[in-house]
């Protein structure tokens, strides 16, 4: 007997972003707070990897706005 999963599998990277959405997701957090804490509290190599994620978030948002309005469609250089 066999079963048949039609599961997706998420990847940590998923399940990683998604934990942090649920968690910033609080409006009754101070962001300042956290930012004061990540930057004091935690190793400098933890801090340069949550500025990388931000910067990904920005540059992957960015992709999405441009794919939106379909900007960079008709500016070719010839």
């Amino acid at each position: 007997m066999y079963r048949i999963s039609k599961a997706v599998n998420t990847s940590i990277e998923e399940k990683t972003a998604i934990g942090i959405g649920k968690l910033l997701s609080n409006f009754h957090l101070d962001l300042e707070k956290v930012g004061y804490y990540l930057a004091k509290a935690t190793p400098y190599l933890v801090y340069r990897r949550a500025l990388e994620v931000l910067e990904s978030a920005q540059f992957q948002q960015d992709i999405e706005e441009q794919k939106r309005i379909e900007y960079g469609k008709y500016d070719k250089l010839y």
